[in-house]
């Protein structure tokens, strides 16, 4: 029947064992999840941040072609401008040059006119004529030189007249030479404009797609802060129900330890009774002699001091079996140095093997093992583990807990623990120069 309950009272402590280890590897794996997840959102601020700066060059070029884009389309309104004030003076300048190809025309036609007039009434029969009758030489030369002077006019003013219509026929052919100039020039920025809008559209539709490229960034690192958010919150309910499989595991082993004790007093109790019934009736045998009886006495009081002793014996045997920390036998520099001999070796999940390869609780579950101390399997258990500490009085050989994972203190601010898969130096069993590299959560002292 003992041996019924003890072993009743050890499948209930693996079975419970068993239940904290699941709950630790799924504790570890979502922080794994969230490692990852953290990684992933680095990462994306990481594009977020270089589409901002590609976005920022780009809108810089857009900026620097609107502002040569204004300037194009301002020259080319000037150009607009002077080529209706250029087209104005042509239209002048062609009334002009109508007006003074008249004035030409007119005037050669009465310069004509008097030619005509003049040969018709003078030539040399007129002046003789002019002589004999008149007799008078002096008004025959006088009319000869207003003749003249009247000949020489017409001649200058008809030249006058051809130089004014050349000019004028000459300042509109200028005009135009002008005007053809300004209209290639205006054709000129007008496709340098066109140019510039379908650079800026191009541009632009880049500058959207950037955009787009970061909305849809920003979105995607959202998702990955609600999922850290939400796998933060997994992480303290897995611990919460962790706690609360421990606290239901030892109400487990403190009733399968008091029935054990329970059932062990009844056994002693009916082994004494027995005993002492054999010794009456031994007695009555020998009624004849009670010297026999006064000895068989004693051997009574001894029985039942064995009794006692044994489960005494017991107990003790079934609380060192059972506790969250059995008592051992080291000092915390015999701890870190055992520890230490392991460094290099790989990093195991659930593993609990110093040599072949061990997880972070397994591994100082197995060092500890070593000097005779027996400490929960799971990293989460082992902030229970002894008595708390503060860090600034942590000595080598106490236990530094995280969040997830846990550490061997070497003194000086270094720590020994089995770390992730990566392999070693960046994993398995190293020395970390920095405890204090994550939250510490509590420092436990078995020792």
């Amino acid at each position: 029947m003992k041996k019924k309950v003890l072993a009743m009272s050890l499948a209930v402590v693996l079975s419970c064992a068993q239940v904290m280890v699941v709950n630790a590897d799924t504790i570890d794996e979502v922080q794994r999840q969230k490692e990852q997840t953290s990684s992933q959102l680095a990462g994306t601020e990481a594009q977020i941040d270089a589409l901002e700066s590609k976005k920022n060059q780009l809108t810089s070029e857009i900026n620097e072609l609107d502002a040569k884009l204004v300037k194009t389309i301002a020259y080319v309104n000037e150009l607009k401008d002077s080529i209706s004030e250029k087209e104005a003076e042509i239209e002048n300048t062609k009334t002009k040059l109508a007006a003074a190809e008249a004035d030409r025309d007119q005037q050669y036609s009465d310069m004509k006119r008097r030619i005509q007039y003049l040969y018709e009434n003078g030539g040399n029969g007129a002046w003789a004529t002019v002589l004999l009758e008149d007799g008078n030489i002096s008004s025959m030369l006088s009319s000869v030189k207003q003749t003249q002077e009247l000949y020489d006019y017409d001649q200058n003013a008809l030249e006058d007249y051809i130089s004014v219509v050349q000019q004028v026929a000459d300042l509109a052919e200028q005009l135009e030479t002008e005007k053809a100039d300004l209209v290639s020039m205006e054709a000129e920025q007008e496709e340098e404009q066109k140019n510039l809008e379908n650079i800026l559209s191009e541009k632009k539709a880049t500058s959207a797609d950037y955009d787009n490229q970061i909305a849809s960034a920003e979105q995607k690192a959202a998702q990955y802060q609600s999922l850290i958010e939400q796998q933060n919150t997994k992480i303290k309910e897995l611990v919460a129900e962790q706690q609360r499989q421990q606290e239901e595991a030892a109400r487990q082993q403190a009733a399968a330890e008091e029935a054990a004790r329970q059932t062990t007093t009844r056994s002693n109790a009916n082994s004494t009774a027995g005993t002492s019934s054999n010794s009456r009736g031994t007695s009555n045998e020998n009624s004849g002699s009670r010297g026999s009886s006064s000895n068989s006495t004693p051997a009574q009081t001894n029985t039942g001091g064995s009794g006692n002793t044994s489960t005494g014996k017991t107990g003790g045997s079934g609380s060192k079996d059972q506790g969250s920390a059995s008592t051992g036998s080291a000092t915390g520099s015999a701890i870190v140095s055992y520890a230490c001999n392991f460094i290099g070796n790989p990093y195991v999940w659930g593993g609990e093997s110093l040599t072949n390869g061990a997880d972070c609780s397994g591994f100082i579950k197995s060092v500890y093992a070593h000097f005779g101390y027996s400490l929960p399997r799971t990293s989460g258990a082992l902030r229970s583990a002894g008595r708390g500490v503060s860090y600034a009085e942590a000595q080598p050989g106490d236990i530094i807990c995280y969040e997830g994972h846990v550490a061997i203190y070497m003194g000086g601010g270094q720590i020994v623990h089995a770390s992730n898969s990566a392999p070693y130096p960046q994993g398995g069993i190293k020395v970390s120069s920095n405890a204090a590299y994550r939250t510490i959560l509590a420092v436990r002292r078995v020792i």
